[in-house]
């Protein structure tokens, strides 16, 4: 078997395949190939047109960068400019991203218990800080409860939201790891779980929900 492989390699080589190009026809390793033709000689006209098919590969490499490059650039731009739109968020206006960061994202049938569930850390933040500076809740009172997935690093997922939110790993629930033939994959894409923020409170429960009405009404059916 390596005796015919070897001489298709010569064969393509004596053509005036490159090294590389006889990799991707044959599906040989580099080392065997250069070592098996090594020997051989290529023409004037050979080494002419792979020394300007490997310019022409590399300008269009370099091409391809250039565009990707001024592409990312223009993208960023445009979020800089955005950015630059707001520069301070007033107590009113965190109160009303919390609201409506609940509506979207918040526990509304769990009566008495207000919790926000999410693995992007961003979303965790704020309502954290809505929930210590709009609601007013005591330390004490925050709860964590991490959902992640089998094989995962429990004491350094804890660790990770304990940092982020500033609640000691003592005022979490035990953390809850679920079976999953796709672990490995939510591993990757989710390593350090979801977390749940949550307050046992059932007045809080109650005015979140009665803030959300009315925004939904005011929204809906507009100021009047």
């Amino acid at each position: 078997m390596k005796i015919i492989e070897k001489e298709k390699a010569r064969a393509l080589r004596k053509k005036g395949y490159s090294i590389n190009q006889i990799v991707k026809e044959t599906n040989l390793s580099k080392a065997s190939v250069s070592v098996w033709v090594r020997d051989i000689v290529l023409t004037k006209v050979q080494k002419k047109k792979l020394s300007e098919r490997g310019r022409s590969v590399e300008s269009i490499e370099k091409r391809r960068i250039n565009r990707l490059f001024n592409e990312q650039s223009k993208r960023q731009k445009i979020i800089d400019n955005a950015k630059k739109d707001y520069n301070f968020i007033s107590p009113e206006e965190l109160k009303l991203i919390g609201i409506i960061l609940y509506l979207g994202e918040g526990a509304k049938t769990k009566r008495g218990t207000v919790a926000v569930a999410n693995s992007d850390p961003s979303v965790i933040k704020i309502m954290a800080r809505f929930f210590r500076e709009i609601c007013k809740v005591p330390e004490n009172k925050l709860r964590g409860h991490i959902h992640t997935f089998t094989g995962a690093d429990i004491v350094k997922t804890e660790k990770y939201w304990s940092q982020l939110t500033g609640i000691p790993r003592n005022q979490f629930y035990k953390t809850y790891a679920k079976p999953s033939i796709a672990s490995l994959q939510k591993r990757k894409t989710l390593p350090f779980g979801t977390f749940d923020l949550s307050v046992n409170d059932t007045t809080l429960f109650l005015t979140i929900m009665g803030w959300i009405e009315k925004i939904k009404e005011l929204v809906i059916y507009g100021n009047n």
